[in-house]
């Protein structure tokens, strides 16, 4: 490991300068993604260890960017660790596994169409910059660094454009009746 710093502050005092008064902010933001105190205190404990590693990599500009950057990527390696792959498996039969029933009622079905005409709606409602964001990352499932990359624009302004994205597609599902209702589903954060 590289142990030479930018700086010619110590490792400890880049740390206490760069990194600590972000602390909260890190908090926030893991309990936004996590949901639960407990594992968003993981999370920031996880984030700030490999800070701490990279502290000789960052060149002191921005230090909550580089922090929530680091804290989403973090998140994202613990989901895929924790996410099963049946397919490296090679204890699980395939072929034994069970099949989702092969018809849907026709009230689900119904249903369904009615709620991917609305996010139709809602997509095509949002303004061309907002929508261009929706679909890189919530459709193509790129990063928000990947969707900023691709559009030439600073990630904050991505993860801005994406949460008033979707706030507002939010807002149009619940005025025709498709949003889930607050208590339904888990708050998440944008990735």
């Amino acid at each position: 490991m590289d142990t030479e710093v930018w700086s010619p502050l110590g490792r400890d005092e880049l740390f206490r300068r760069h990194v600590v008064p972000h602390i909260p902010t890190l908090l926030r933001a893991a309990r936004a993604l996590t949901g639960q105190l407990s594992d968003a205190e993981d999370l920031v404990q996880d984030t700030l260890i490999r800070a701490y590693r990279a502290l000789h990599q960052f060149d002191g500009t921005h230090p909550r960017a580089w922090l929530l950057t680091i804290l989403r990527h973090t998140a994202s390696n613990n989901r895929r660790r924790q996410s099963p792959n049946l397919l490296r498996d090679p204890g699980i039969d395939l072929d034994e596994l069970p099949l989702a029933p092969p018809h849907d009622s026709a009230e689900r079905i119904a249903l369904g169409r009615e709620f991917d005409t609305a996010v139709k709606q809602a997509v095509d409602d949002l303004t061309d910059r907002q929508r261009a964001v929706v679909i890189l990352v919530d459709v193509q499932g790129l990063s928000v660094a990947q969707a900023a990359h691709r559009l030439d624009l600073p990630e904050g302004t991505v993860m801005s454009r994406l949460h008033a994205a979707r706030t507002r597609m939010r807002h149009r599902l619940g005025a025709v009746g498709v949003a889930p209702r607050p208590g339904d589903v888990p708050r998440r954060a944008a990735r």
